[in-house]
């Protein structure tokens, strides 16, 4: 049974999250109250964009519903803060209350990518690129500590509101949050629920999507933003001063930077024409994904 039904009201009831293992960082009881306190106070004149609330020019503080923005991503930002030379916000304070997650962070500065990038000449693009290059190839090579799983930072669950049957409400309510799974395979079965076996009746496609599944040899999950937008890095000049928003990363299978980075919106349709020169190029990867999202789907 997928829902249980209130009693009272007999409408369907969402599952429990799965938890990401994650927790509280440096949420002390003055840092807290400093964050709840500045996002009420501010609330009629600061500047709010989409989960953000920019309180000065040096902090900001994403809030949001704690089923869809968990402590994970300040995890997330701290662990590659703490290993890498990638530059990434700050993280002040990060905790949940009254379901409702708070990351007071670090408030980057410079702009972000997709504003102007047409206009750039080809050789600051290529200083840009090739800083972010350098950077990616700099957090792959990070080793999991979780071995095979497909997991948060700290071996938990994932997000990805992108993904079909997350978060649903109608027919049947679904959980916000997916995994952890035990290695790639294992995710990529979740990924094509239910059908998990090649079957005659399947366009050759998805047979072919789901025998190269089966049978690769995927190697070990490396970590991955998700979410790879000219809109989530930041510049200054020809310099990367930032990498934001990492609530959907995680360790995940080699080609899921590229793949995922290249499901772009109408507004970053350009960005695509770029990926090959700071991501490895996995075609035959992007062309199992594009099957995956014809026939599951995907926001």
């Amino acid at each position: 049974m997928f829902f249980s039904r209130d009693k009272a009201s007999q409408t369907p009831v969402r599952p429990p999250e799965p938890p990401s293992n994650s927790h509280p960082i440096k949420a002390t009881f003055l840092r807290r109250t400093a964050t709840l306190c500045a996002v009420w106070v501010s609330r009629p004149f600061a500047r709010n964009f989409g989960l953000v609330s920019l309180l000065s020019p040096w902090i900001c503080v994403k809030h949001y519903n704690a089923d869809w923005l968990d402590v994970s991503e300040a995890a997330a930002i701290e662990f590659i803060r703490e290993r890498t030379s990638v530059p990434v916000p700050k993280i002040y304070c990060a905790f949940t209350y009254r379901n409702k997650t708070y990351i007071a962070m670090e408030r980057i500065k410079g702009t972000m990518l997709a504003d102007g990038w047409l206009q750039r000449s080809e050789e600051s693009r290529s200083r840009i690129l090739n800083q972010l290059k350098t950077m990616i190839e700099e957090i792959r090579s990070i080793r999991s500590p979780h071995g095979s799983s497909v997991a948060s930072v700290d071996g938990g669950s994932l997000n990805d509101p992108r993904l079909p049957g997350i978060g649903t409400v109608y027919p049947i309510p679904t959980a916000r949050r997916f995994g952890p799974f035990e290695d790639i395979n294992a995710f990529h079965r979740w990924l094509r629920r239910p059908h998990k076996d090649a079957d005659d009746a399947f366009p050759a496609e998805v047979n072919d999507m789901i025998k190269a599944h089966e049978e690769t040899d995927w190697g070990q999950p490396v970590f991955t933003h998700g979410d790879l937008s000219s809109f989530n890095i930041i510049v200054k000049d020809d310099k990367i001063t930032g990498i934001i928003d990492w609530e959907t990363a995680g360790w995940y299978p080699h080609y899921w930077e590229y793949t995922r980075a290249s499901r772009v919106s109408p507004q970053n349709a350009w960005w695509v024409d770029y990926l090959d020169r700071f991501l490895e190029p996995k075609p035959n990867e992007r062309k199992f994904e594009e099957t995956r999202c014809e026939f599951w789907g995907e926001i």
